[in-house]
């Protein structure tokens, strides 16, 4: 039985719709480390003493979804984190009234950058907007909240870095934002889908209400060498 590429999910992303950037080592991918922290192994048994070490500097880790190494080569450390709820939307949104949504670009990398780095910290890149598009909402000259397209394979497409400034919050932009992406995706003919950590019980309600629903919870991981 083939399984589903959403099961391995970086790991799907860098085989189809970012070959083009993926670099590889034998079987094993990753992101170049100022797109994104990610990389992907195709099983869990497969021997990665040489790719590793050809892809992940000395000090440096990367993050793994869905698939994991059973045993990881000596001076390399793995740790396991809570699960993430991975849900999807089959059907189009209802879209509340707010700001008009831009197409975020080059000309707004800076306002983009600087709002990820206050909200959304821990895996937004200088070139992570390479990965897709990236809408926004901009109120009184400043950008309010944001969404993007980050991984994805044949018939699929994440919907991530889905942030509000802590200034405007609870005005609905996330809300607007998600369902506008969302229907897009769905109109361009691929499901939509996206990651959200149960800890973050307001953005997953929210997902939930608006008709995201459950596929499955995933694991996710980090991989150190030493």
């Amino acid at each position: 039985m083939t399984a589903h590429p959403l099961d391995n999910p970086f790991f799907s992303a860098l085989g189809s719709l970012h070959a083009g950037i993926a670099l590889q080592a034998g079987e094993v991918k990753r992101y170049p480390a100022d797109v994104a922290p990610f990389l992907g192994i195709p099983h869990p048994t497969l021997d990665l003493a040489d790719p590793l070490v050809a892809l992940v500097p000395a000090g440096d880790s990367v993050l793994l979804l869905g698939v994991a190494p059973a045993a990881v080569p000596e001076g390399w450390a793995i740790e396991r984190f809570a699960d993430l709820a991975q849900m999807q939307c089959d059907r189009e949104l209802p879209v509340i009234d707010g700001p008009g949504i831009v197409e975020l670009g080059d000309a707004h990398r800076a306002d983009v950058l600087a709002l990820t780095a206050l909200v959304y910290p821990h895996y937004f890149r200088p070139r992570t907007m390479e990965l897709g598009r990236y809408f926004g909402m901009y109120m009184e000259g400043r950008l309010a909240a944001m969404i993007g397209e980050r991984l994805g394979a044949p018939g699929h497409r994440e919907m991530s870095a889905i942030c509000t400034h802590p200034d405007f919050l609870g005005r609905g932009y996330a809300r607007r934002l998600t369902a506008y992406l969302s229907n897009r995706t769905l109109q361009e003919g691929n499901k939509p889908f996206l990651h959200v950590a149960y800890a973050n019980a307001r953005a997953r309600g929210l997902y939930e209400q608006m008709g995201y629903r459950l596929r499955r919870d995933i694991g996710f991981f980090a991989l150190r060498r030493g």
